[in-house]
């Protein structure tokens, strides 16, 4: 059983059933602060790169060579990764004394 609401736009707690699925729209607890979306989405993909490099990279290293060349792996992710939060926190120091001195 299909139902559509006539207009484009839900309306904010309606629920609406396509093809059996029923959800609850929220309209109005949507933000349109694109920057922040920005920042949210940049933010997960970098989390999920991170997820996927350790994860799945070091697993796939235990799963072929074993325990110990997974740990020497870690440990190499990690060194790697530490110049990478080097120049991560360089710049948001930049940023955050850019804006500083921009208030004034």
């Amino acid at each position: 059983m299909l139902f559509f609401r006539t207009s484009s736009v839900p309306r904010a707690g309606r629920i609406v059933c396509a093809g059996g699925i029923s959800r609850l729209v929220r309209e109005k607890s949507m933000s349109r602060d694109l920057r922040k979306y920005v920042r949210q989405t940049n933010f997960r993909l970098i989390a999920g790169g991170l997820v996927l490099l350790f994860i799945v990279g070091d697993g796939l290293i235990y799963l072929i060579y074993g325990s110990s060349a997974a740990a020497m792996g870690f440990l190499c992710l990690i060194a790697g990764m530490i110049p990478v939060v080097l120049v991560a926190l360089v710049i948001l120091l930049l940023d955050w004394i850019t804006k500083r001195a921009s208030r004034d």
